[in-house]
């Protein structure tokens, strides 16, 4: 099993959806890093299900962190999260065939793990195990905040309907960051709630696209081919359930474009090298240019419907109908924008302690 990612900074997931307990070991932070356990759970309930647009199993997440930090900080030795699990429901899982789930990794677990995996709620496969890594994330985000680095992401598309375009970045991501739903207009937020509740209402789901911008990040970050500023931020948004594509920059939505239209021109302003597009995504040849690093995640519909679905028993392989019962979310994009911020900041801080070391991020080091 691979439950692990990073380099300098390895980050490992652990736990099942019905289980005891979840969480996320790190190890490779910095010692000196602030430990704020309100931003913690600030992020942590930006995760969390809300109302009718979610699912109604609410975890309280009232984590405990039992290695790593002292006296409020970072020691420098491996964090260790522990976040109980206190809402499961496992009798929804029980006394009857198991039907495997369309859309979800029911069939394909059972084929790697030959039935000896928990299925209830999806096991290890669940979104519920996210909120390892974005309590580990509200740690390292705050620690690129203080060197500059800013991260936000918005619902830049649900369904049909599309938010407006990033356009002051840093104002933006401030705005993002503290959003209960996160969208830059208001008025496509209600209505992107509202195609969600109508989903819901006719036992279906909906899905869209989340946009990310990263302003703040040095130039030169990355290496070319296979540690790419772009292959290793998807090899780990990829990670997160639900995301069934990466774009970076105008990426597909620019294939059709020339070259003098796709380009990015470079200038000098006022002393700063910068490029007049960014088309790009702020990184040439795998590496960045000083611009920000934007990127887009597809994010598809919540495969738990109440829709008879076709499939199959999984250990007969007979022919079934499935006919879903539990609490299931209409709608996972709301949610998981905090995810794709908690690991793209992640695998920031790893790329950039391999270029500046861990003690760069140190609260008594300006290494600038």
């Amino acid at each position: 099993m691979k439950n692990s990612f990073g380099t300098n900074l390895q980050i490992t997931l652990f736990g099942e959806s019905h289980g005891p307990y979840i969480g996320a070991v790190a190890d490779g932070l910095a010692p000196g890093l602030t430990v704020d356990d309100d931003f913690i759970r600030s992020q942590l309930t930006l995760r969390r299900p809300v109302g009718a647009i979610s699912t109604g199993r609410v975890e309280a997440d009232e984590y405990t962190i039992v290695s790593g930090v002292f006296n409020g900080k970072t020691t420098g030795t491996p964090l260790c999260i522990l976040i109980p699990n206190t809402a499961q429901r496992s009798k929804d899982y029980e006394n009857g065939p198991r039907i495997a789930r369309p859309g979800h990794a029911d069939y394909a677990a059972y084929c790697k793990y030959h039935g000896f995996e928990d299925y209830r709620g999806g096991g290890h496969f669940s979104g519920r195990i996210t909120a390892g890594p974005v309590a580990v994330g509200a740690i390292v985000i705050e620690a690129l905040r203080k060197k500059g680095i800013f991260i936000g992401t918005h619902i830049e598309r649900l369904h049909d309907i599309k938010d407006r375009a990033f356009c002051d970045l840093k104002a933006d991501i401030d705005k993002l960051n503290v959003s209960e739903f996160a969208v830059l207009d208001t008025a496509a937020g209600e209505n992107m709630k509202k195609a969600v509740e109508e989903a819901a209402a006719v036992g279906d789901s909906t899905g869209g696209v989340l946009e990310t911008a990263v302003i703040g990040l040095p130039a030169g970050l990355g290496e070319p081919w296979f540690d790419t500023v772009e292959g290793l931020l998807s090899h780990a948004l990829f990670g997160i359930p639900a995301i069934k594509g990466v774009q970076f920059g105008a990426g597909f939505d620019m294939v059709n474009a020339m070259g003098s239209e796709f380009n990015d021109p470079f200038r000098n302003k006022d002393g700063r090298i910068v490029t007049t597009t960014n088309h790009n995504g702020g990184i040439n040849g795998g590496i960045t240019n000083g611009m920000p690093v934007t990127f887009r995640c597809a994010v598809k519909p919540t495969p738990s419907i109440y829709t008879e679905q076709k499939s199959i028993e999984i250990n007969t392989g007979e022919n079934a109908d499935l006919q879903i019962n539990g609490r299931h979310d209409p709608a996972i994009i709301h949610r998981a924008r905090v995810v794709v911020d908690s690991i793209t900041a992640l695998v920031l801080y790893d790329i950039l302690s391999g270029r500046y070391g861990t003690d760069w991020f140190a609260t008594d080091c300006d290494m600038n």
